[in-house]
C-alpha cells in the first residue's frame, strides 16, 4: 500500500491546485508555524519562531500558486531548522 502524502508534499507538488486559506491554516498547524488572521483586510500573516521573515497570504479563492510556493518553501525551511536543533540537543 502506498504511503499517504502529507499536505506539505501535495501543496509543493501541485501549487496551482484550488488551495484555500483553510488549507494554509492546516499546514501551518501541522508544521508548527503561526497563521494569524487579519484584523483588517484580507491578508493572513504566516511566521515562525526560527525564521525572521513573515509571509503575507491573501485569503482570495483560490490562492495563487506563487503564494503556495513561498509557503511550502517557508514550511520546509522551518522543518529543516527544527530538525537541526533537535539533532544538536
Amino acid at each position: 500500500m502506498a504511503k499517504k502524502k502529507t499536505l506539505l508534499e501535495r501543496m509543493a507538488q501541485n501549487p496551482k491546485d484550488n488551495w484555500q486559506i483553510k488549507d494554509v491554516e492546516t499546514l501551518c498547524k501541522q508544521v508548527g508555524i503561526y497563521c494569524e488572521k487579519p484584523s483588517k483586510g484580507s491578508h493572513y500573516k504566516v511566521y515562525g519562531d526560527h525564521i525572521a521573515a513573515t509571509l503575507t497570504i491573501p485569503a482570495h479563492k483560490p490562492i495563487r500558486y506563487f503564494y503556495i510556493k513561498n509557503l511550502t518553501s517557508y514550511a520546509t525551511m522551518h522543518l529543516e531548522i527544527v530538525s537541526e536543533k533537535d539533532k544538536e540537543s
